[in-house]
């Protein structure tokens, strides 16, 4: 009985030696192959344009950026009248909301026209009428065939006729302003081009519900002839951009062709970072300066608006101003 104990002590004991040996060796096998020589990525990153970079991510947009398209009112969609890469011009027509409820108005409001226009003629009928019998009884030959009261009542009459009257053309005019303001609000149904572009996106349909704070626009607008880049520059680095400084694109995958850019603006007011490029190493919670620049759209290779690019900007620039302004502080100092 007591070797039986000791055979199980002892094999016990071998098979937890055997476990601790057999995780060791899979711990090193594992950190062997994370210490492994690490591939190249499929696509090698764009060289550095200039001696002195300013490094940014892009994104492309029409020039003069794109123009998210709205609704007036929310309401059903009847009829969408451009697609996608279609272009426009200004106060062309895009797409109709639905306008029954107001053409309903509209009948009610015409019709209260007619009977406001019927109302002057009774009116004018009214004073015509008073008129001639306060004519009647103030030019009557014997004054004593009628009171001082009377002729005073029918003078009054007049007066009475005649401000109805010119409430009657009053109250014309307020039904005229009605259809007007119907009418304007009808037209305003049909979403018009605010500028010249091309139709990039569209996203409403024929009897689908347009809301005024949707998701996405309803429709998205801008010019296809000549792009712009919004480079995000880190905040660290916002103090080496200047206006005026020489920059390059690289397109996303693309190393071989560079884009010459031409500086347009800085944005003054540095923002949280929106423009992601899904990268592992990449901060979410930086805050950028945007930096604009337009471009020529090239022929080959091809580029869309919303693509990612690449953006080199040249701070030479910035760094030979330093170094002349340190010599010049020599020069005064001696």
């Amino acid at each position: 009985m007591n070797f039986l104990s000791k055979l199980i002590r002892y094999l016990t004991f071998a098979i937890a030696l055997g476990g601790f040996v057999s995780v060791t060796l899979l711990l090193q096998k594992i950190k062997a192959e994370d210490q492994a020589k690490i591939l190249p990525p499929p696509v090698a990153p764009a060289s550095k344009p200039f001696a002195s970079t300013v490094a940014a991510t892009g994104i492309l947009e029409a020039l003069s950026e794109n123009v998210s398209i709205g609704v007036p009112a929310a309401g059903l969609v009847t009829e969408v009248l451009v697609k996608v890469n279609d272009n426009v011009k200004v106060n062309d027509p895009l797409f109709r909301l639905d306008d029954r409820d107001f053409q309903a108005t509209l009948l009610r409001q015409r019709a209260m026209v007619e009977v406001s226009k019927a109302n002057i003629e009774v009116a004018k009928a009214t004073v015509v009428k008073q008129e001639d019998l306060y004519k009647r009884v103030r030019d009557m030959p014997d004054t004593r065939a009628v009171s001082v009261d009377e002729v005073r009542q029918r003078e009054n009459d007049v007066n009475v006729a005649k401000a109805q009257l010119a409430a009657s053309n009053a109250q014309l005019l307020a039904s005229e302003a009605d259809v007007k303001q119907t009418e304007l609000l009808i037209q305003r149904l049909t979403v018009r081009a605010p500028r010249e572009g091309t139709i990039l996106q569209v996203n409403i349909r024929a009897g689908e519900y347009a809301a005024t704070a949707p998701k996405a626009p309803a429709m998205v607008l801008g010019d296809l002839d000549r792009l712009q880049v919004r480079a995000d520059v880190d905040e660290q680095n916002a103090t080496r951009v200047r206006p005026g400084q020489a920059a390059k694109a690289f397109i996303k995958g693309d190393t071989t062709n560079p884009i010459p850019l031409q500086f347009v603006r800085v944005e003054p007011y540095v923002i949280p970072k929106v423009s992601l490029t899904g990268a592992s190493t990449e901060r979410v919670d930086t805050r950028v300066l945007q930096v604009i620049y337009s471009l020529q759209r090239p022929k080959d290779p091809p580029i869309y608006v919303g693509q990612q690019v690449d953006v080199f900007i040249d701070a030479g620039s910035v760094a030979g101003e330093k170094e002349k302004a340190k010599g010049e502080e020599k020069t005064a100092a001696k």
